[in-house]
Protein backbone atom coordinates (compact mmCIF):
# COMPACT_ATOMS: atom_id res chain seq x y z
CA UNK A 1 0.00 0.00 0.00
CA UNK A 2 1.02 3.71 -1.02
CA UNK A 3 0.36 6.55 1.23
CA UNK A 4 1.21 9.84 -0.07
CA UNK A 5 1.02 12.43 2.87
CA UNK A 6 0.12 16.11 1.79
CA UNK A 7 1.00 18.38 5.28
CA UNK A 8 0.40 22.34 5.03
CA UNK A 9 3.35 23.68 6.43
CA UNK A 10 1.26 26.81 7.80
CA UNK A 11 -1.35 24.64 9.87
CA UNK A 12 1.22 21.92 10.35
CA UNK A 13 4.67 23.85 12.12
CA UNK A 14 7.64 21.50 11.92
CA UNK A 15 5.29 19.10 9.70
CA UNK A 16 4.86 17.54 13.80
CA UNK A 17 1.46 16.09 12.70
CA UNK A 18 2.41 14.61 9.50
CA UNK A 19 5.84 13.14 10.56
CA UNK A 20 4.16 11.59 13.27
CA UNK A 21 1.76 10.43 10.86
CA UNK A 22 4.94 8.97 8.80
CA UNK A 23 5.79 6.95 11.67
CA UNK A 24 2.85 5.21 12.65
CA UNK A 25 2.25 4.21 8.84
CA UNK A 26 5.53 2.64 8.19
CA UNK A 27 5.92 1.25 11.34
CA UNK A 28 2.48 -1.39 9.76
CA UNK A 29 4.45 -1.69 6.38
CA UNK A 30 2.92 1.09 4.35
CA UNK A 31 5.33 3.04 2.11
CA UNK A 32 5.02 6.98 2.44
CA UNK A 33 5.93 9.62 0.53
CA UNK A 34 5.64 13.44 1.62
CA UNK A 35 4.53 15.98 -1.38
CA UNK A 36 3.93 19.77 -0.53
CA UNK A 37 0.55 20.74 -1.75
CA UNK A 38 1.46 23.97 -3.05
CA UNK A 39 4.07 26.19 -3.27
CA UNK A 40 5.97 27.67 -0.21
CA UNK A 41 6.40 31.23 0.05
CA UNK A 42 8.41 33.53 2.21
CA UNK A 43 10.79 33.07 4.40
CA UNK A 44 8.30 32.79 7.73
CA UNK A 45 7.93 28.43 6.97
CA UNK A 46 11.14 26.57 7.92
CA UNK A 47 10.88 22.98 6.48
CA UNK A 48 12.69 20.00 7.75
CA UNK A 49 15.94 19.65 6.14
CA UNK A 50 15.88 16.00 6.14
CA UNK A 51 12.35 15.20 4.21
CA UNK A 52 12.57 14.97 0.40
CA UNK A 53 9.68 16.48 -1.32
CA UNK A 54 8.21 14.69 -4.06
CA UNK A 55 5.88 15.69 -7.00
CA UNK A 56 2.10 15.36 -5.40
CA UNK A 57 0.89 14.95 -9.21
CA UNK A 58 3.29 12.18 -10.47
CA UNK A 59 2.74 10.12 -6.45
CA UNK A 60 -0.24 10.61 -7.07
CA UNK A 61 -0.70 8.00 -10.32
CA UNK A 62 0.43 4.97 -8.10
CA UNK A 63 -0.80 5.90 -4.93
CA UNK A 64 -3.79 3.84 -2.91
CA UNK A 65 -4.65 6.86 -0.47
CA UNK A 66 -3.93 10.65 0.02
CA UNK A 67 -3.79 12.19 3.57
CA UNK A 68 -4.34 16.25 4.11
CA UNK A 69 -3.16 17.99 7.31
CA UNK A 70 -5.08 21.35 7.92
CA UNK A 71 -8.23 21.85 7.80
CA UNK A 72 -11.40 22.04 5.15
CA UNK A 73 -9.23 24.46 3.04
CA UNK A 74 -6.78 22.23 2.48
CA UNK A 75 -9.02 18.54 1.47
CA UNK A 76 -10.70 21.25 -0.76
CA UNK A 77 -7.38 22.17 -2.51
CA UNK A 78 -6.47 18.58 -2.71
CA UNK A 79 -9.63 16.82 -4.43
CA UNK A 80 -9.18 18.90 -7.28
CA UNK A 81 -5.75 16.66 -7.36
CA UNK A 82 -6.80 13.32 -6.17
CA UNK A 83 -10.11 12.76 -8.08
CA UNK A 84 -8.24 13.58 -11.32
CA UNK A 85 -6.19 10.21 -10.50
CA UNK A 86 -9.38 8.69 -8.59
CA UNK A 87 -7.56 8.37 -5.23
CA UNK A 88 -9.58 8.38 -2.03
CA UNK A 89 -8.72 11.13 0.71
CA UNK A 90 -8.50 11.27 4.61
CA UNK A 91 -7.94 14.23 6.16
CA UNK A 92 -6.27 15.24 9.69
CA UNK A 93 -8.03 18.25 11.28
CA UNK A 94 -5.24 20.96 12.14
CA UNK A 95 -7.99 24.08 11.65
CA UNK A 96 -10.85 25.12 13.61
CA UNK A 97 -14.07 23.43 12.59
CA UNK A 98 -12.84 20.86 9.48
CA UNK A 99 -16.24 18.87 9.17
CA UNK A 100 -14.69 17.27 5.84
CA UNK A 101 -11.55 15.63 8.02
CA UNK A 102 -12.21 12.19 9.60
CA UNK A 103 -8.93 12.22 12.30
CA UNK A 104 -8.19 14.97 14.74
CA UNK A 105 -4.23 15.08 15.33
CA UNK A 106 -5.09 13.15 18.70
CA UNK A 107 -6.27 10.34 16.62
CA UNK A 108 -3.36 9.64 14.18
CA UNK A 109 -2.80 6.15 15.72
CA UNK A 110 -5.60 4.91 13.93
CA UNK A 111 -4.26 5.39 10.65
CA UNK A 112 -2.60 2.26 11.93
CA UNK A 113 -5.86 0.82 10.24
CA UNK A 114 -5.25 1.37 6.78
CA UNK A 115 -3.00 -1.42 6.78
CA UNK A 116 -5.27 -3.75 7.62
CA UNK A 117 -7.61 -2.90 5.28
CA UNK A 118 -10.35 -1.44 8.10
CA UNK A 119 -11.51 1.53 6.80
CA UNK A 120 -14.78 2.76 4.40
CA UNK A 121 -14.37 5.22 1.27
CA UNK A 122 -17.56 7.29 1.18
CA UNK A 123 -18.31 8.69 -2.50
CA UNK A 124 -19.74 12.81 -2.81
CA UNK A 125 -20.95 14.38 -5.64
CA UNK A 126 -19.58 17.51 -6.86
CA UNK A 127 -20.76 20.31 -9.25
CA UNK A 128 -19.37 21.11 -12.43
CA UNK A 129 -19.55 25.00 -12.82
CA UNK A 130 -19.44 27.25 -16.31
CA UNK A 131 -20.16 31.16 -16.96
CA UNK A 132 -21.64 31.75 -19.68
CA UNK A 133 -21.06 34.93 -21.47
CA UNK A 134 -23.14 36.34 -24.61
CA UNK A 135 -23.42 32.19 -25.20
CA UNK A 136 -19.51 31.66 -24.77
CA UNK A 137 -17.88 29.85 -21.95
CA UNK A 138 -15.51 32.12 -19.78
CA UNK A 139 -14.80 29.96 -16.98
CA UNK A 140 -15.32 26.83 -15.65
CA UNK A 141 -14.32 24.74 -12.48
CA UNK A 142 -15.31 22.42 -10.27
CA UNK A 143 -16.81 22.32 -6.42
CA UNK A 144 -16.82 19.53 -3.95
CA UNK A 145 -18.55 22.05 -1.59
CA UNK A 146 -20.18 25.45 -3.12
CA UNK A 147 -20.14 27.68 -5.72
CA UNK A 148 -20.76 31.47 -3.94
CA UNK A 149 -22.27 34.38 -6.30
CA UNK A 150 -21.86 37.37 -4.15
CA UNK A 151 -22.17 40.93 -4.38
CA UNK A 152 -18.70 43.24 -4.31
CA UNK A 153 -17.72 45.49 -1.50
CA UNK A 154 -20.13 48.24 -2.16
CA UNK A 155 -23.23 48.00 -0.33
CA UNK A 156 -25.41 46.79 -3.11
CA UNK A 157 -27.55 44.06 -4.12
CA UNK A 158 -27.88 41.80 -7.02
CA UNK A 159 -30.63 40.90 -8.79
CA UNK A 160 -30.83 37.33 -9.41
CA UNK A 161 -32.87 34.92 -11.18
CA UNK A 162 -32.47 31.35 -10.46
CA UNK A 163 -33.96 28.84 -13.04
CA UNK A 164 -34.09 24.19 -12.84
CA UNK A 165 -33.82 22.62 -16.14
CA UNK A 166 -34.56 27.05 -17.70
CA UNK A 167 -38.01 26.70 -15.75
CA UNK A 168 -37.78 29.61 -13.35
CA UNK A 169 -37.46 28.81 -9.80
CA UNK A 170 -37.19 32.19 -7.98
CA UNK A 171 -36.05 36.00 -8.45
CA UNK A 172 -35.01 37.96 -5.65
CA UNK A 173 -32.33 41.17 -4.95
CA UNK A 174 -29.56 39.80 -2.62
CA UNK A 175 -25.91 39.85 -1.25
CA UNK A 176 -25.73 36.39 -3.44
CA UNK A 177 -26.82 33.13 -3.55
CA UNK A 178 -24.78 29.98 -2.86
CA UNK A 179 -25.05 26.66 -4.79
CA UNK A 180 -24.11 23.66 -2.57
CA UNK A 181 -23.76 20.06 -2.63
CA UNK A 182 -25.34 18.02 0.48
CA UNK A 183 -20.83 18.20 1.60
CA UNK A 184 -21.22 21.89 1.23
CA UNK A 185 -24.24 22.07 3.55
CA UNK A 186 -22.81 22.55 6.83
CA UNK A 187 -20.71 25.27 5.22
CA UNK A 188 -21.23 28.68 4.00
CA UNK A 189 -25.31 27.30 2.58
CA UNK A 190 -26.22 26.45 6.40
CA UNK A 191 -24.69 29.93 7.70
CA UNK A 192 -26.76 31.84 4.97
CA UNK A 193 -29.82 29.94 6.80
CA UNK A 194 -29.91 26.64 4.26
CA UNK A 195 -30.65 23.16 5.15
CA UNK A 196 -28.20 20.39 6.55
CA UNK A 197 -28.25 17.58 4.23
CA UNK A 198 -26.56 14.26 4.67
CA UNK A 199 -23.49 14.45 2.75
CA UNK A 200 -23.71 11.15 0.89
CA UNK A 201 -27.23 12.58 -0.44
CA UNK A 202 -27.64 13.40 -3.99
CA UNK A 203 -29.13 17.12 -4.01
CA UNK A 204 -28.49 20.17 -5.29
CA UNK A 205 -28.83 23.30 -2.61
CA UNK A 206 -30.04 26.83 -3.58
CA UNK A 207 -29.59 29.22 -0.80
CA UNK A 208 -29.93 33.04 -0.64
CA UNK A 209 -28.12 35.12 0.99
CA UNK A 210 -29.28 38.03 3.16
CA UNK A 211 -32.07 38.11 0.37
CA UNK A 212 -34.37 41.38 0.29
CA UNK A 213 -37.79 39.44 -0.01
CA UNK A 214 -40.07 37.80 2.25
CA UNK A 215 -40.80 34.99 -0.32
CA UNK A 216 -36.69 33.72 -0.89
CA UNK A 217 -36.22 30.56 0.84
CA UNK A 218 -33.55 27.93 -0.11
CA UNK A 219 -34.77 25.24 -2.29
CA UNK A 220 -33.38 21.68 -2.33
CA UNK A 221 -33.15 20.08 -6.22
CA UNK A 222 -32.53 16.48 -7.07
CA UNK A 223 -29.38 16.06 -8.69
CA UNK A 224 -30.34 15.61 -12.26
CA UNK A 225 -31.18 19.36 -12.53
CA UNK A 226 -29.03 21.99 -14.52
CA UNK A 227 -29.40 25.30 -12.00
CA UNK A 228 -28.98 28.13 -13.58
CA UNK A 229 -28.17 31.61 -12.48
CA UNK A 230 -28.18 34.72 -14.24
CA UNK A 231 -27.31 37.94 -13.09
CA UNK A 232 -29.62 40.99 -13.77
CA UNK A 233 -28.51 44.79 -14.38
CA UNK A 234 -25.09 45.37 -13.07
CA UNK A 235 -25.06 49.32 -13.25
CA UNK A 236 -22.52 50.68 -10.57
CA UNK A 237 -22.67 47.45 -8.99
CA UNK A 238 -20.21 44.34 -9.18
CA UNK A 239 -20.69 40.97 -8.61
CA UNK A 240 -18.18 37.70 -8.19
CA UNK A 241 -18.21 33.75 -7.92
CA UNK A 242 -16.14 31.72 -5.82
CA UNK A 243 -15.92 28.12 -5.95
CA UNK A 244 -15.09 26.13 -2.89
CA UNK A 245 -13.57 29.26 -1.44
CA UNK A 246 -11.40 29.98 -4.31
CA UNK A 247 -10.55 32.76 -6.02
CA UNK A 248 -13.12 35.11 -7.37
CA UNK A 249 -14.56 35.76 -11.15
CA UNK A 250 -15.88 39.02 -11.81
CA UNK A 251 -19.31 38.54 -13.51
CA UNK A 252 -20.66 41.25 -16.05
CA UNK A 253 -24.25 41.88 -15.96
CA UNK A 254 -26.32 39.04 -18.31
CA UNK A 255 -24.03 36.39 -17.20
CA UNK A 256 -25.47 33.21 -16.92
CA UNK A 257 -24.09 30.62 -13.99
CA UNK A 258 -24.88 26.92 -14.81
CA UNK A 259 -24.06 24.28 -12.83
CA UNK A 260 -24.73 20.47 -12.96
CA UNK A 261 -23.81 17.08 -11.41
CA UNK A 262 -20.13 16.32 -12.28
CA UNK A 263 -18.89 13.14 -13.70
CA UNK A 264 -16.09 13.23 -11.21
CA UNK A 265 -16.30 12.43 -7.01
CA UNK A 266 -14.62 13.08 -4.36
CA UNK A 267 -14.07 9.86 -2.44
CA UNK A 268 -13.26 10.49 1.05
CA UNK A 269 -11.79 7.70 3.97
CA UNK A 270 -13.74 6.76 7.16
CA UNK A 271 -11.83 4.89 9.96
CA UNK A 272 -13.77 6.04 12.99
CA UNK A 273 -17.15 4.89 12.53
CA UNK A 274 -18.83 8.26 13.29
CA UNK A 275 -21.76 9.15 12.19
CA UNK A 276 -22.54 12.41 10.21
CA UNK A 277 -24.47 13.16 13.47
CA UNK A 278 -22.58 12.33 15.62
CA UNK A 279 -19.95 14.57 13.91
CA UNK A 280 -22.41 17.49 13.68
CA UNK A 281 -23.12 17.64 17.14
CA UNK A 282 -19.51 17.36 18.11
CA UNK A 283 -18.24 19.94 15.08
CA UNK A 284 -21.52 22.77 15.81
CA UNK A 285 -21.56 21.96 19.56
CA UNK A 286 -24.81 20.73 19.82
CA UNK A 287 -26.21 18.31 22.44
Amino acid sequence: MKVVLSPNPYRDRGLKAALAAEKILRNVGVETVMCLPFTVEGGNIELPKHISFKNTQEELKSADLLVCFGGDGTILHAAKDANAHKVPILGVNLGSVGFMAELEQSELSMLSKLAAGKYTVESRMMLDVTVRRDGKSVYNDIALNDAALTKGAVARVVDLEVCADKVLITRFSADGVVISTPTGSTAYSMSAGGPIVEPTAENIIVTPICPHALSARSFVLGHERTVSVKMGRMARKTAYLSVDGGKAFRLNGGDLVELRISKSRTRLVRVTGRTFYEILNQKLGGA
